[in-house]
C-alpha cells in the first residue's frame, strides 16, 4: 500500500508543480523517448542477468503489492511450530519427528501452520537441519557453521533481484541522455526552420533526460530498496529458526529454545513472553 501511495505522491507532485508553471502535459508524452529508454532498460536487464533472475524480478515486483508477510503474526506462528516440533522430539525422541522432517510437504504438524508451511525456504531450512541432527554426527559449532553458510547463500541469492533492479535504475539517467542526444541530432537537422518547430524538437529531446532521472530516483531506486527489505525480512525469519535450532541442539528445553528464538525477533514484530507462554501451553 505504501508503495502505491508513494508513487501517487511523486507523480502527483510533479504534475501539479509542472502545470502550475503553465507546462503542457502533452509535451511530456513523447512515445519515442519512452521506447528508447524503456527498451534500453529492458535490454540491459536481459543482458546482465540470467533468465531465472529475470523471472524472479517480475515475481517479486508483484509481491510488493501485498503487505510484508513476515509480520508479528507470522513470527508468532513460527514460534508455535518450533515449540511443537521440539516438544514432540523431547517427548518421543528424535525418531518421533522423523516423519515430519523427512516429508515436510505432507507433515500433519507443519500443515497446522500455513504461513510457515507455504514458505519453502523456511521449511527446507528447518527440516534439513533436523535431518542433520537425526544423524547425531555433527557437533554444535559445526552446526552453527552449517546454518550460517546456508543463510549466507540464501541472502546472496535473494539479493540478486534488488541488485539487478538497482543497476538498471542507476543506468536510467544515462539512457535518458542517450535519448536526449538523439533528439538533439534530429533537432540539428531542423536548423533554419521555424523557431517554434525547433523549440518543440528541443523540448522533446529534454524529455528523455527528465524521464531517465525521474525513473532512476523515483521508481527504480525505491523499488530496489523495497525488494531488499523483503529479502532482509525473510533472512530475519530464517535467523529465528537458526537461533532455536542451536538452542535445541545443545539440549535446552523446548520453552527455553523458543525464548531464545523470541529474543532474536525485532522488538516491533516480537510477541510478548506471556503470549508465547499461552500459545505453547495449548500444545
Amino acid at each position: 500500500m505504501l508503495l502505491i501511495i508513494g508513487f501517487v505522491v511523486v507523480f502527483a507532485s510533479i504534475y501539479v508543480g509542472y502545470t502550475m508553471h503553465g507546462g503542457s502535459v502533452a509535451v511530456l508524452i513523447q512515445v519515442s523517448e519512452f521506447i528508447i529508454i524503456g527498451g534500453a532498460g529492458i535490454g540491459a536487464l536481459l543482458i546482465g542477468n540470467s533468465m531465472h533472475t529475470v523471472k524472479a524480478i517480475f515475481r517479486d515486483l508483484l509481491r510488493l503489492l501485498k503487505p510484508d508477510p513476515y509480520n508479528r503474526s507470522a513470527n508468532t506462528e513460527l514460534l508455535q511450530v518450533l515449540y511443537e516440533l521440539f516438544y514432540v522430539a523431547r517427548r518421543d525422541g528424535l525418531i518421533g519427528i522423523e516423519e515430519h522432517v523427512e516429508q515436510p510437504d505432507t507433515s500433519s504438524l507443519f500443515k497446522k501452520y500455513p504461513t510457515f508451511h507455504n514458505n519453502h525456504h523456511a521449511v527446507a531450512f528447518l527440516s534439513d537441519t533436523m535431518k542433520v541432527l537425526l544423524t547425531g554426527t555433527v557437533a554444535d559449532h559445526h552446526l552453527a557453521e552449517i546454518l550460517d553458510l546456508d543463510l549466507e547463500q540464501f541472502e546472496e541469492e535473494g539479493m540478486h533481484v534488488p541488485h539487478a533492479v538497482q543497476v538498471v535504475g542507476d543506468a536510467m539517467p544515462g539512457f535518458g541522455i542517450v535519448a536526449a542526444v538523439l533528439g538533439v541530432i534530429i533537432t540539428m537537422g531542423k536548423i533554419g526552420g521555424e523557431p517554434a518547430v525547433i523549440g518543440e524538437s528541443v523540448a522533446a529531446a529534454l524529455v528523455g533526460t527528465f524521464l531517465g532521472v525521474l525513473l532512476a530516483y523515483a521508481v527504480f531506486g525505491p523499488v530496489a530498496q523495497q525488494l531488499e527489505g523483503r529479502v532482509r525480512s525473510e533472512h530475519d525469519y530464517l535467523r529465528v529458526i537458526r537461533t532455536a535450532l542451536l538452542a535445541f541442539a545443545r539440549g535446552d528445553a523446548p520453552l527455553t529454545c523458543i525464548e531464545f528464538a523470541r529474543r532474536s525477533i525485532a522488538p516491533d514484530e516480537r510477541p510478548t513472553f506471556s503470549e508465547v507462554e499461552e500459545l505453547t501451553t495449548a500444545v
